[in-house]
């Protein structure tokens, strides 16, 4: 973790127990709470400021979703920050996903 505090150039997310509907619900209430109290004015509310209540509030969104598996679908995957990604579709599963799976990858993109 210190050695990559200051790391912001490359972002790795891997994400457990997350579901993309959740969360944009989640930053709805808290938008909805911020109105209430003034802290924002509604009707100023843009992209930037949603993506603020996300929580992934600070981290760019990916440029790049490497999808194993073989399922073509996103799967309640960053349903908002994935809006303009770039995808890569493989049928290896994650466990079996290596170096040479990761840079055919980074070749496709």
């Amino acid at each position: 973790e210190k050695k990559t505090a200051n790391n912001n150039k490359l972002f790795f997310n891997i994400a457990f127990n997350y579901g993309s509907r959740q969360e944009i619900i989640e930053a709805a209430k808290k938008i909805y709470k911020a109105t209430t109290r003034n802290d924002i004015n509604i009707e100023k509310l843009d992209e930037k400021t949603f993506s603020d209540y996300l929580f992934m509030k600070g981290c760019p969104d990916p440029d790049f979703l490497i999808r194993t598996s073989g399922e073509y679908r996103v799967s309640n995957f960053l349903l908002w920050q994935i809006a303009y990604c770039e995808f890569y579709f493989v049928k290896t599963l994650w466990p079996d996903f290596k170096r040479k799976n990761f840079l055919k990858a980074i070749y496709y993109y």
